[in-house]
């Protein structure tokens, strides 16, 4: 029976994805944990909103550090290494919070956790890129984003689970310690994950005496457009989506006074969307192109974001909306990953990637924060509402200006890096008929 897009991967392809799916999904669940028990931090350690929302920014300047700093390192040592690396680092910085007894210890975790998360993320979406071919890139590496939903659905059926078997005080440390989990993943991908094929050119071509590329040729002439417009496209869609992610399940608690099973129940409608947005992007930008996909993406969570926390509709209407929530983001989180790789030639794709995602992400940790300090004197649904559509907002603006890569041959890009500086894709599948914009 076939089943697609998969059933077209080779061996490698297959293994590399279910490493970078599982890779995304065991570390949504160490950071959509967070979330989760922001209730309980509240009532237990005496946390305030303004500090939720400055624990939320550390995590993000973390991934914004980590994010370049592991495509750097991913661009020197290899795509492989530095991702089990970053892997281990979520692990071990989620356990490490299970400890926290204050503020300061928590905000010093948070930020060790985005460092790691970042740099996952960012090296993840790199090596699945240069490993897919152009025909399905767009499909694979966005379905790849899918594995975030998967995470988030553990997190969110851990959660009544372990409330009814711990009292709140000890329930969260418990939650937390089981961040171990992502370790395991680890050894599966020492064994069965080789070195992306595209880097391993490119480093023998500079074991041969070819100039190694600077990571700072990405702010060059030739790159400074591409990344700007990247870099200010992800600012405004991590910061719409931290909105959702940081305080949806207190906005559903306490805005909305729901019982624990019963935000269960609309973040399960929200997860499922999550799961199924990534492959509607992947598909529509196979075929229209990147850009296209994301300024339809952007309007249609716009418009869902604005009714759902803005106008007054009853529980029904909100359950619907939640999926659509989930669907929006995750497409708009996807295509960022397959985008991103093909902007930069193999030498700096790592660090171009790694800078666009974890600045996006640094850049858009103030906008969650800004939810928090509102919260003090607005409404929730309000703060929250008028943050995410200033973000999305900015983030169409951006998408403008975006360079369309569609069907873009990383293996070409490799051989003739000037490919990259003028804007249009060297190749593309035929199978499409596109031509680089």
């Amino acid at each position: 029976m076939r089943l697609g897009w998969y059933s077209s991967l080779t061996s490698v392809e297959r293994r590399t994805f279910w490493a970078c799916f599982a890779g995304f999904g065991l570390d949504s669940m160490d950071a959509t944990i967070f979330s989760l028990v922001i209730p309980a931090l509240i009532a237990t350690l005496g946390l305030t909103h303004p500090q939720v929302g400055y624990l939320a920014t550390a995590a993000l300047l973390g991934t914004a550090i980590g994010g370049w700093g592991a495509g750097i390192l991913a661009d020197k040592i290899g795509r492989v290494r530095i991702l089990q690396f970053t892997i281990l680092w979520v692990a071990v910085s989620t356990i490490a919070a299970a400890f926290a007894d204050s503020f300061p210890v928590l905000f010093g975790i948070r930020f060790l956790q985005g460092l790691g998360y970042g740099g996952e993320a960012a090296v993840g979406g790199v090596l699945i890129s240069e490993v897919i071919r152009p025909a399905v890139r767009g499909r694979v590496a966005a379905a790849v984003q899918s594995g975030y939903a998967l995470g988030y659905a553990i997190s969110v059926a851990l959660l009544p689970v372990i409330a009814s078997m711990f009292p709140e005080q000890v329930g969260w440390r418990v939650f937390f310690a089981l961040g171990v989990v992502p370790a395991g993943l680890v050894f599966f991908i020492r064994r069965l994950v080789p070195e992306s094929g595209v880097y391993a050119d490119a480093k023998a071509a500079r074991s041969n005496g070819e100039t190694a590329t600077p990571f700072w040729e990405i702010f060059a002439r030739a790159h400074l457009r591409r990344t700007l417009a990247a870099v200010i496209m992800a600012t405004g869609i991590f910061g719409g989506a931290y909105v959702m992610i940081t305080w949806l399940p207190t906005y559903l608690r306490t805005a909305l006074h729901l019982s624990v099973g019963s935000s269960a129940g609309y973040l399960a409608c929200n997860i499922l969307g999550s799961l199924v947005g990534p492959l509607l992007y992947g598909w529509l930008s196979d075929r229209l192109g990147r850009r296209p996909a994301f300024m339809t993406f952007l309007v249609l969570q716009a418009c869902n974001v604005a009714i759902y926390l803005l106008a007054p509709i009853g529980a029904s209407v909100t359950v619907v909306l939640s999926f659509f929530l989930g669907a929006f983001q995750g497409a708009l989180a996807s295509g960022m990953l397959p985008t991103f790789a093909e902007l930069f030639p193999t030498n700096i794709r790592a660090s171009g990637q790694g800078f666009c995602l974890g600045g996006g992400r640094g850049f858009g940790s103030v906008v969650p924060a800004t939810v928090g300090l509102l919260a003090a004197n607005l409404p929730l649904g309000t703060a929250m509402g008028a943050c995410a559509l200033c973000a999305y907002g900015v983030a169409f603006c951006a998408a403008v200006f975006l360079p369309e890569t569609s069907g873009t041959d990383l293996h070409e890009a490799s051989r003739n890096p000037a490919a990259h500086s003028d804007g249009r894709a060297p190749s593309h599948d035929a199978h499409f008929g596109r031509e680089g914009a």
